[in-house]
């Protein structure tokens, strides 16, 4: 059984909806949970927002925290989980935004992701993970099974 197919049982159970919130990965969450027959009844909704704009027009992303600590960053992973809280009917949100490569920066190398996971009625969790520079469908791929697990984590608490 794979790791989404867990995370919408976990979810089915408790009678909890799910959003995401995604940039590196372009909908990679969303797709590996809808592929699965029976995902209405978890998946409420996802955005994919690449550009600074996109998060902040359909996210709530401040304008402020792209500023000072750009996107790739934990204050805008947590905007991006509540703002896809806040602007669907789920009762958990999942946001990554990362640069999966090629390339990066000193300060921003590739395979850095920020991750933050917004859940009704509990704070909202940030972690950066480093997958290093694995190359851009790596780097998603495994952004996309972290933020599964999270989901799962989330789901089963």
């Amino acid at each position: 059984m794979s790791r989404a197919s867990d995370v919408l049982d976990a979810c089915k159970a408790r009678g909890l909806m799910v959003a995401t919130a995604e940039s590196c990965t372009g909908g990679m969450v969303a797709a590996a949970l809808t592929d699965i027959p029976g995902s209405s009844a978890v998946v409420e909704r996802g955005f994919v927002t690449y550009t600074n704009d996109a998060k902040r027009e359909m996210l709530g992303v401040s304008a402020e925290s792209l500023d000072a600590h750009g996107a790739v960053s934990e204050p805008v992973a947590r905007e991006m989980a509540e703002g896809a809280l806040s602007h669907s009917h789920a009762q958990i949100a999942v946001a990554i935004t990362g640069i999966a490569g090629p390339g990066g920066s000193e300060f921003k190398p590739e395979g850095r992701v920020c991750f933050g996971l917004a859940r009704e009625g509990a704070e909202t969790l940030v972690e950066t993970v480093e997958f290093g520079a694995l190359g851009r469908d790596k780097v998603r791929e495994a952004a996309c099974d972290h933020a599964l697990a999270l989901l799962l984590s989330a789901a089963q608490a």
